[in-house]
């Protein structure tokens, strides 16, 4: 997932804004529409995948996911491959890995923890993000109120827990701040979806391998092949470009805020199609969570603007 930078430095600004320099309340809305429809898109998509799991394995999944999408983003968008500087590359290459490690993290905690819990753990990464991105003390009290939330989710241990899938979750959530980074530089050096097709395209090649090392003939199947490409295209091209597109105007503290929100989805999600109840602690914890992100929201709008990463030289 991608975060634009701020600094004065930077000729693309994160924000939309009027022509004298005030942030534009009505341009700030699009983005943050865009990113909770990604949101809806990308975890009942997940939903889907984990039923999916059975026939074709984690791994194998993962990469009918990013296969369908890197093949339908590329025949799209068609991006040239000339005219790019090294700098260019190099940033739609780590956007790639990072794309590809984060989804095989993701569904090897999904395959052995309950997809509320998997989203719960992950979505830490996008909010230690935000915290380190603001520079307003206010953000680490929502970060805390998110993490007592975490900590209940866990039955103050993660006990109830396959600690495996805590640990790729949390892998997942590293990565996805990652995401969150190279995305918006990708975003700024492609046009339109240009470098989001060509790193989905590097994130398929990278899982190529270790799905075809773990499921072998059943990526062949056609009723697996058009599942998995049902996947991609809710959990990856649609959410991705709409992320994508977000982030051109909506800066790095304020997305990673909103992606708080995706352990309710995903907990949403995991009930009305793998049946995956909550018990109260763990809609409590969720719910903990979601307030958290709510918090850091009005407390950006509030300021009128935000803060977002400085660029890397």
């Amino acid at each position: 997932m991608t975060t634009p930078s701020t600094a004065t430095t930077s000729s693309a600004p994160s924000t939309a804004v009027h022509s004298e320099g005030t942030p534009s309340r009505r341009g700030s809305l699009g983005p943050v529409g865009l990113v909770l429809a990604g949101g809806v898109s990308v975890q009942f998509g997940a939903a889907l995948a984990v039923g999916l799991m059975p026939r074709a394995g984690a791994l194998g999944v993962v990469t009918l996911r990013l296969l369908a999408a890197a093949v339908v983003l590329l025949v799209i968008c068609r991006p040239r491959l000339r005219g790019h500087s090294r700098t260019d590359w190099g940033t739609v290459i780590v956007f790639g890995v990072t794309m590809g490690a984060m989804n095989g993290l993701f569904y090897q905690a999904a395959a052995r923890i309950p997809l509320g819990a998997a989203v719960t753990l992950e979505v830490l990464g996008p909010l230690a993000l935000s915290v380190l991105a603001s520079r307003r003390a206010i953000n680490f009290v929502w970060a805390g109120l998110a993490l007592a939330g975490v900590f209940l989710l866990g039955g103050g241990g993660f006990g109830d827990l396959d600690l495996a899938g805590v640990a790729f979750a949390l892998g997942a959530g590293a990565m996805w701040a990652t995401y969150i980074i190279f995305s918006a530089r990708t975003g700024r050096r492609f046009p339109q979806a240009d470098g989001l097709a060509l790193a989905m395209g590097v994130a398929a090649l990278l899982m190529l391998p270790l799905g075809v090392a773990e499921s072998g003939a059943k990526l062949l199947d056609p009723v697996t092949i058009a599942l998995g490409s049902a996947v991609a295209i809710m959990s990856s091209v649609l959410p991705y470009t709409l992320e994508l597109l977000a982030l051109r105007r909506l800066p790095a503290s304020t997305f990673a805020i909103l992606m708080s929100l995706e352990p309710a989805l995903a907990a949403t999600a995991g009930f009305l199609i793998l049946n995956q109840a909550l018990s109260a602690v763990q809609a409590a914890a969720i719910a903990l969570v979601v307030v958290a992100s709510m918090g850091a929201v009005r407390t950006q709008v509030g300021r009128g603007k935000v803060t977002g990463l400085e660029p890397v030289s």
